[in-house]
């Protein structure tokens, strides 16, 4: 029942925040308190061959369960899901409209604990909606002012890949006895014994859907929109859980199911990915507004974990799961400094910053701490992920391996280059602002920057217990 309280634990609390005038954000908090406990319970039981599981009868007429399992990664995107939620709630304080955007949050959070538990494809379905439906709204309604448009797009882009996912899981559904259609065991067996025609309209149409959600080019155009005009929380919910929905489908409900597809496929979707990194970083190169370096530096980042996916080494796949945690930790990371920067300055704009080691040395330092991670410099968290996905990608089955790893480290170069010049416009330099005097940070903020810098230097220094939960 454990798997069931970390869904139902969120989902109840959202609800009742609706209604809660005045505490919903203590008792939001409370709530994700109590799910970051059992997150690290999940995780402390899980690991290698070890899994926890709950099943019920849902919809049977359907073939359909209520059947969750943890396997390492699911528990690892869970402990993470369990960690950023407690630090976006301390970080923000909304108070227009407050007990619907943390009810919102908070059943945003029961719809990722069930994407990333959920063992039945319409039982997954159904969360993966839960997930995205609050995000709309907490983007339409708390959002920058061309929120309506970017919202628009967004819901566009997701609602047409969801209806590609269902379409594929109802039809390998048909393919199985009836009885158990939706469960993963069974949609895999349906989906391997398709003749490969069958797999390749499988593998396009999921994989267009968790391409959007990933997202990796050329589908990622409604992103750093998005990110840019979504309220700081809502970003660091986008950017370090939701797109991780993108990357644990592929493994859980796309390279198992229709192999033959994969293996027809794989160049190809590892040769748009490296595209997307490259390109990604030199936009990000050109760009004045740190909210949109930020996004595009996240859209780089998802390129090579997406390529590492489909390069089908184990080594690769062991880096995958290593680097979804810490690139979680670390996007988050980086998107608080980016909302404490910029209400500080005022503005999201770059060239109107400046002199933040003088002002804000604490900030300051933290930003230099988070940015070494970004770029993956040893003894940050980000190094040890990023190492064994260039290794995996070395190792590939592709004849074009060693071009490929020879590209995705053209965009550690290049990623180096855009995260330390803003380091320079940020926080060095003179003072651009206007603004005589930052503010140093609060308890809340201090709080929020600490948990996540101690695990980049941890995870950094000793990242063996996270290796241990997410391999084999």
């Amino acid at each position: 029942m454990i798997l069931v309280l970390l869904i139902l634990i969120p989902l109840l609390v959202g609800a009742v925040s609706f209604f809660a005038k005045g505490g919903a954000r203590n008792l939001s908090l409370l709530g994700a308190l109590c799910t970051l406990a059992l997150s690290a319970f999940v995780a402390s039981n899980c690991g290698g061959a070890r899994i926890e599981s709950f099943s019920m009868n849902w919809m049977p007429a359907l073939g359909a369960k209520f059947s969750l399992s943890a396997d390492g990664m699911a528990a690892m995107l869970c402990l993470l899901t369990g960690i950023i939620l407690p630090v976006v709630l301390v970080l923000d304080r909304q108070k227009e409209r407050e007990a619907s955007y943390y009810g919102l949050i908070m059943l945003s959070q029961a719809g990722l604990m069930g994407v990333f538990l959920a063992s039945d494809a319409l039982l997954f379905y159904f969360f993966w909606e839960l997930a995205l439906i609050p995000v709309y709204f907490l983007c339409s309604r708390w959002g920058g002012e061309k929120r309506i448009a970017v919202t628009f797009k967004f819901f566009v882009y997701t609602f047409l890949g969801s209806l590609m996912m269902l379409a594929a899981l109802i039809y390998l559904s048909l393919q199985t006895s009836g009885v158990d259609a939706f469960s993963r065991d069974n949609i895999i067996a349906a989906g391997k014994a398709l003749p490969a025609m069958q797999q390749n309209i499988v593998f396009v149409l999921l994989f267009l859907a968790f391409a959007i959600k990933m997202p990796i080019f050329p589908f990622h155009t409604w992103q750093p929109d998005a990110y840019e005009q979504a309220p700081t929380p809502v970003t660091i919910i986008l950017s370090a859980l939701m797109v991780k929905m993108g990357l644990y489908a592929v493994v859980r409900w796309l390279l198992p199911v229709v192999p033959q597809a994969v293996s027809y496929w794989s160049e190809t979707v590892m040769i748009l990915s490296i595209i997307g990194i490259v390109y990604a970083s030199l936009i990000a190169m050109v760009q004045t507004n740190v909210k949109r370096l930020v996004a595009y530096s996240s859209i780089a980042h998802m390129g090579l974990m997406c390529a590492a996916a489909f390069a089908q080494s184990q080594t690769a796949m062991d880096g995958l799961m290593v680097q979804m945690f810490n690139h979680g930790i670390n996007i988050a990371a980086m998107w608080v400094i980016v909302n404490l920067v910029e209400n500080r300055y005022g503005t999201q704009d770059m060239r109107q910053m400046g002199g933040l080691a003088t002002t804000a040395p604490v900030i300051a330092i933290s930003l230099v701490i988070i940015s070494f991670a970004n770029i993956a410099l040893p003894l940050t968290n980000g190094f040890v992920g990023e190492f064994m996905l260039f290794t995996g990608i070395f190792q590939g089955v592709s004849g074009y391996s060693a071009v490929f790893m020879a590209v995705t480290g053209l965009g550690i170069i290049l990623g180096a280059v855009y995260t330390l010049s803003m380091v320079q416009k940020v926080a060095y330099g003179e003072n651009n602002s206007g603004v005589a005097s930052v503010s140093g940070l609060s308890a809340a903020e201090l709080t929020s920057v600490i948990v996540l810098l101690a695990f980049i230097i941890v995870l950094g220094v000793y990242p063996q217990p996270l290796i241990n939960l997410v391999t084999l």
